[in-house]
């Protein structure tokens, strides 16, 4: 993980716990074929989650209880 990407990423969601949720979801997306937002050389699937992040690509809304529950599973 680039330490670089992930202090951007904080910038943009300062919650850990919301951040590591984001990212490793976007992650497996990636893993599983889904497209990149940004374009890159080869970084890994967490570095590109990191750098959608930071770039503003890739946001989150805070959900409802039951939005979260939802969202966990």
């Amino acid at each position: 993980m680039n330490d670089k990407y992930l202090q951007k990423a904080m910038e943009k969601i300062p919650d850990k716990r919301t951040l590591i949720l984001l990212a490793s979801k976007r992650a497996k997306q990636l893993a599983k074929g889904e497209r990149p937002m940004v374009k890159h050389k080869e970084l890994d699937h967490i570095d590109v989650a990191l750098l959608e992040i930071s770039e503003g690509q890739l946001t989150f809304d805070m959900p409802s209880k039951e939005e979260e529950t939802d969202f966990l599973n």
